[in-house]
């Protein structure tokens, strides 16, 4: 089964085509490729979004998904603090590609979130501080709705997923499968608490 997505120009289209058949893996390789090298270009002392990807690169990345600013961070991250690593980003990025070509049909949001929308850092859920916060980040980063400011699997989320004992990957894995069953992530979570 193939899906088509609306691309701008042909050189996109073919692009498009071939990356979204369902058993298409031809992505990941030039995934892995790009992001090795934007670790590379990072150390190397270009350090801002806009300066580090091309326009190829940037459509590349809205074919699967994604976002420069997006990858950015995941760069930074781990050239910064070691965290996540580059197979976690190709495996958070898988979830997000096939929720974008099966449940929108290859589109964007016409909007993203602004951050006064997410619950505060505070705000507890199950007596959880940050859990709130952290299932709106990852149904956004799931809905392509993330504002630029924000990540999915930042310090924060990933001190909270820390302490539940859940990988980044897992619990966006988690909140794709609950939809909008807020205790399904719930039980979930607690559940992996207890073990």
């Amino acid at each position: 089964m193939t899906t088509t997505v609306q691309l701008k120009n042909t050189h996109e289209s073919l692009r498009g085509n071939r990356i979204m058949h369902d058993q298409s893996e031809d992505w990941v390789e030039e995934f892995r490729t790009l992001f090795d090298k934007k670790s590379t270009i990072y150390k190397s002392g270009i350090q801002n979004a806009a300066a580090m990807f091309s326009k190829e690169e940037a459509d590349f990345l809205r074919s699967i998904g994604a976002t420069p600013q997006e990858i950015f961070d995941f760069v930074e991250d781990w050239c910064d603090d070691g965290v996540p690593d580059p197979e976690t980003v190709l495996a958070i990025t898988k979830i997000r590609r096939d929720y974008f070509l099966h449940k929108h049909q290859g589109k964007f949001p016409n909007k993203t979130m602004i951050e006064s929308e997410f619950p505060a850092r505070g705000d507890t859920l199950a007596g959880l501080e940050w859990f709130p916060r952290i299932i709106e980040k990852a149904r956004a980063k799931l809905q392509g709705k993330l504002p630029p400011d924000l990540m999915y699997s930042c310090g924060g989320d990933r001190r909270f997923l820390n302490k539940v004992n859940i990988s980044p990957v897992e619990f966006l894995e988690t909140v794709r499968e609950a939809g909008d069953n807020v205790e399904h992530i719930v039980k979930f979570v607690t559940a992996r608490i207890k073990t």
